[in-house]
């Protein structure tokens, strides 16, 4: 599991921003894509939010990556 330490003046990511600091997407656009099609798991979940607010302590799921937010 890889892990997204957020900068210490933010309190959260989106959804979208992280798929791309990631580089598990190339794009926002596509980010947007895998989103709309129930690719994305936050929690465990399928999201279909890409503006989702993910907080410390989240964990996202996209094409057997798992990356924790802390």
């Amino acid at each position: 599991m890889e892990e997204l330490k957020l900068r210490q003046k933010d309190e959260f990511i989106n959804l979208s921003q992280l798929l791309k600091a990631m580089n598990l997407v190339e794009s926002g656009a596509m980010a947007k894509n895998v989103i709309d099609e129930g690719l994305v798991k936050v929690d465990g979940e399928v999201e279909f939010r890409y503006r989702r607010k993910l907080y410390k302590g989240m964990i996202v799921e996209f094409q057997d990556e798992q990356v924790k937010i802390v």
